[in-house]
């Protein structure tokens, strides 16, 4: 019996990887230059945007004199510290090669990058910044862009070959998960020291 529960796991495996390739292939086929450049710019992006908008944020706070923007600004570059620390920790632990080594005739190489895959370092980035930026404001206006800029920051992954599907979704999901717990650590933190405060004050 566990050699057929072995047996369909790896099957389900084998099906999983080969949708992987086909969606990576429909994304990745034919050559475009001048929309690919512009890919390598939309990836590129990431590494100023990180700086930006945690920068952006605390000047923000520190013109309003806003205490919370400020505090938000130091959780929002907790979160994209420990987004890609997960993220390049898991890439050793996974050990996935890229896609253009895995299948040389069939995916196109159009970028230079490490020697492991999973999971997307910048789409990681992309949005452990874009939910650092929608927890901050929480406005509709700053979530929708945010969120459609660092999706589009993942397609430039796997359009210059780069990323599987699934590297891309494994970046997006540490990157907002990464942001949800460091804004949530912060509260439980707020909520303790508040309790403990109350209990120094109280007769």
């Amino acid at each position: 019996m566990k050699y057929i529960g072995v047996f369909f796991l790896i099957s389900l495996l084998c099906k999983s990887q080969n949708t992987d390739l086909r969606l990576l292939q429909s994304i990745n086929a034919k050559n475009y230059p001048t929309w690919d450049e512009a890919m390598k710019g939309v990836s590129f992006s990431v590494y100023p945007a990180m700086p930006v908008t945690v920068g952006g944020i605390w000047i923000n706070g520190y013109l309003k004199k806003d205490y919370e923007l400020k505090r938000n600004a130091f959780k929002s570059a907790s979160s994209i510290g420990l987004a890609l620390a997960v993220a390049s920790g898991l890439k050793y632990v996974v050990n996935r090669t890229r896609p253009y080594n895995d299948y040389p005739n069939e995916i196109i190489k159009r970028d230079d990058a490490g020697p492991y895959s999973f999971p997307s370092g910048h789409t990681t980035a992309a949005f452990s910044t874009a939910t650092a930026l929608s927890l901050t404001y929480k406005k509709w206006e700053v979530i929708v862009p945010s969120i459609l800029y660092a999706g589009f920051v993942g397609y430039s992954r796997m359009r210059l070959g780069m990323h599987y599907p699934s590297d891309v979704l494994g970046g997006a999901v540490i990157g907002v998960g990464s942001g949800f717990l460091v804004w949530r650590l912060d509260k439980i933190i707020r909520k303790t020291q508040s309790s403990k405060k109350s209990k120094e004050l109280s007769p």
